[in-house]
Order: structure tokens, then sequence, then C-alpha cells
């Protein structure tokens, strides 16, 4: 290792000291009584790490022989994911410690989870990939079950472990059927392959491999399946972690697989993302009209906006990649600002996550039910809010690459998208009179929450002032 690559993975090298080091302080020096310290600290690493990433230089550095690239896009992402992640932990911690399950694993598991997000935006070979993705699905798996007393936490991690396994054969496969026909496992020697001979039978089926597996990891359409349990059975938290900084990951490892390793063959993979993005769009839209607990309403909804975020990347072009990052920020702040209210519904002390709770909730908490109107009616794509603007970009990036049908079904399952948003705010404001909520929101919890649904009307303007390094980020990928 030379000093160039020791610097190109510092932010990496010091979230994975950290974490041992927050292991070993939990192991020795009290276990559940330093669970609370190790968290605030683990959430304050990331967010200092968040800060130096983002103020770090324009260039593009690799290291390790092309295996980890530092450039804007992986940027650009990496600071999203630590402080989605350290946003979560603060936000979660009352909830956590109310509900005895705050112990030092936690903040342990989630610091290396992110350190597996970390190198899975910045893999240039198949073998970096495959290494952040086990990480951070590992560490995923864990936290997904920690509630043990709980049956549907443990269904959860067992379904979410077994399908997880299942996306990884299939990755695994696709990487071995490209490394057979290419020669190589670095991006950069696929391109190679690929214009000197063409995308042959077998890359193809690479490709198409590669593919199934991130998908599974940005739960899009057909393999979405495990969402709406993993997201019901796990505790709050680990459900607001799961939506956020995970998807963000996967989508941007999605961007980097397809334009950095088969970036000149864009028409055929084009075709994979467009009916991924199609399908996950209609899927998640119509399946949540149905749902009666918010935390799978929220999975289906989750579902739905990835579906939004891959016709950005199915657009194959430096202005679709731009829009899929905004839309993937924006996506992330609108969630955390959710899930910091799902996390105070409570009723007699029990956490309760029915949709018909929240009945005339503007009577009782106002300022609340205000903050959460902005952000569901920012969810379904109402505009002047933040994410009109975010879909609308995605749209736009479809149009102008020849894909208007593709656009023109995002507006149909936006559409159709709104009613269960709006069936949300319906209750709040004109449901029937019955038990509610009387739980008591900590105050991380309700900054949060104000400070994203202001972020959704005040953002307008200059779209949190992440238009120009997403360009950047973009222009860095697309070449």
């Amino acid at each position: 290792m030379t000093r160039t690559d020791a610097l190109t993975v510092l932010p990496e090298a010091l979230l994975a000291l950290w974490a041992l080091a927050a292991l070993m302080w939990g192991a020795f020096g009290g276990k559940d009584r330093v669970a609370g310290p190790i968290l605030l600290a683990t959430a304050a690493v990331m967010a200092g790490l968040a800060v130096w990433i983002g103020l770090g230089g324009q260039g593009a550095r690799t290291a390790f022989a092309g295996l980890f690239v530092a450039d804007a896009f992986g940027r650009f992402a990496k600071v999203i994911v630590l402080l989605s992640g350290a946003a979560v932990l603060v936000m979660g911690r009352a909830h956590m410690e109310r509900r005895d399950l705050m112990r030092f694993e936690y903040p342990v598991l989630v610091a290396l989870a992110t350190l597996g997000m970390m190198m899975m935006v910045s893999a240039g070979d198949l073998m970096a990939l495959y290494m952040g993705l086990e990480l951070q699905s590992l560490a995923l798996y864990v936290i997904a079950a920690l509630r043990r007393d709980s049956v549907k936490s443990t269904e959860a991690g067992l379904k979410y472990f077994v399908l997880g396994a299942l996306a990884s054969g299939l990755l695994l496969y696709g990487a071995s059927l490209t490394y057979g026909y290419a020669g190589t496992t670095l991006f950069s020697g696929i391109t190679a392959a690929v214009q000197a001979g063409g995308l042959s039978t077998g890359l193809l089926f690479g490709l198409v491999f590669l593919a199934a597996g991130l998908a599974f990891k940005v739960s899009a359409v057909p393999f979405h399946m495990w969402t709406p349990d993993v997201y019901e059975g796990a505790p709050t938290p680990v459900t607001a972690f799961l939506a956020t900084a995970p998807k963000v990951a996967a989508m941007a490892l999605f961007a980097r697989v397809v334009h950095d390793a088969f970036g000149g063959v864009r028409a055929e993979w084009g075709q994979i993302v467009a009916f991924l993005a199609l399908a996950s769009m209609f899927l998640g839209s119509i399946a949540a009209i149905g749902q009666r607990d918010i935390k799978r309403l929220m999975a289906y909804s989750s579902i739905a906006h990835m579906g939004f975020a891959l016709v950005g990347l199915a657009a194959g072009s430096a202005t679709g990649v731009k829009a899929m990052l905004i839309y993937m920020a924006i996506y992330v702040t609108m969630n955390l600002g959710v899930f910091a209210f799902i996390l105070a519904m409570e009723r007699d002390g029990r956490h309760v996550t029915d949709i018909g709770s929240l009945a005339l909730y503007s009577r009782r908490e106002p300022t609340r039910a205000l903050a959460l109107m902005v952000l569901l009616f920012s969810l379904a794509g109402v505009p002047p809010l933040v994410g009109f603007f975010a879909k609308y970009g995605v749209l736009v990036a479809a149009v102008e690459a020849g894909m208007a049908w593709l656009a023109l079904a995002g507006v149909i399952a936006s559409v159709i998208g709104a009613f269960y948003y709006l069936r949300i705010v319906y209750l709040m404001y004109f449901g029937e009179e019955g038990d509610g909520l009387d739980g008591a929101m900590p105050p991380a919890q309700q900054a949060l929450m104000l400070g994203a649904a202001a972020a959704m009307v005040l953002g307008v303007a200059n779209l949190f002032g992440i238009e120009g390094p997403a360009a950047a980020a973009a222009m860095a990928l697309v070449r």
C-alpha cells in the first residue's frame, strides 16, 4: 500500500478504526452502560467525516490499482450516506432506550454498514463491489432482527438474510460471467473488453445477473418482496436507516456499474433499468393503497420512489445521473422527516403504526400535523414543494433521452401514488374521532422533522444548494 492509497481511503479507514474501538469500548466498558455514549460518538464521527469529505477536493484518485475510486460522484453519495446514518442514530436514540433496545452493538453495526456503503460507492472492481455490499448487508441482517423478543423482528431478519443471500448469489454469478468473458474484474478493463469485442452473449448475461443483484438492494420490482415485511418487523429506527442510507449507496453503486463498466452499451442496460423503473413505480404506487400500517406503506412508497430514481438512471446521460442524485438527496430528507414522526407514534406507552391512529391529529398537535402534511405532499410530488422538482428532473431527463413513454408512465404512477399520501392528510384533518396518539416527541426528532418540512418549502429556490455538486458528480461518472 502506497502513501497515496492510504490517503485515498483515509475516511473509510478512520470509520473502520472507530468501529473497532467502539466494539472494544462496549465489550470491556460495561456494555449497555456505554451504549448511549457510543451511539452519540458514532453519530459525531459520521457527521464529521461527511463534512470532511464534502469539503474535500474535486479531483479523482484511485487506490489499490483501481479497486477503489475516490471522485466527485463517490463523495456526493458518501456525504448523503454519512449524514443520514448520523441523523437516524440521533433521532432514534430515545425510541431505542424506551424499548430496552439500546445495546452498544447497534451503533457499531450501523457504523460497519455505513463503511460497507462507502466502499460500495467507491468500488472500481467487482471484488471491491462485493466486499462493500456484503459488509453492508451482514450488518443490516443483524440489526433488522435486533428485537430478539419479537417474532416479527426475528422474521424480518431471517427473510432479509435468506433473500439477501439469494440476491448475492445472483450478483456473484453475474460477476463470474463478466470476469470469464472480459478477463478482468476491473470496471475499466470490462469497458475496454466491451469496446474491443462488443457485448457478447456471456457479458450480456453477466450484466443481467449483476443488475438483478443490485435491483434487490434498491428494492426494485420484481426483487422487492422482502421490503414490506422487513420494514414492518424491524425496530423503527432500523427501518428508518434501511429506508435511507442503503438506498443511496445501492443506487450509486448501480450507476457506477452501468456507467463505469458497461458505459459503452447504454442501449442494452437502459432497457433493463427502464423495465425495473416502470414496474417499481406502478407496483409500489398501487400496492400501497391497501396498506393500513404506516411502516408497510412507507415500504411500498420506497419501492415507487426507487422506480422514479431509476428513471433518471435509465436515461443514460449526465443529466439523468444528476437528476437521480438530486432525487435521492431529497428522498432521504423527506424520509428522515417522516420517520422522525413515526418514531413518536405512541399510545399508552406503546408504539403504534396504524394510520387510523392519526385521525384528527391536527387538533392535538397542529404544528406536527402541518409538518407531516408538507412532507407527505412533497413525497407525492405536489408543486411547488421540492419533491415535485425532484420528480420533474428525472422525468425531463427521460424525455431528453427519447423515453417519453417512461416519463408519461411516471406521471400516471405519481398520480396513483398521491392517493395514499392524501389519505393520511385527510385522516389528520377530517377523520373520525378515535383513540389517538399521546406520545411526546423528543427534541432531536422534532427538530429533524420540522427541519425536513422547512427544507421542502424553502429549498425550492436552489434545491438545497446541491445542484452544483450533483452536476459535478454526474460529470465525474458519465464521460
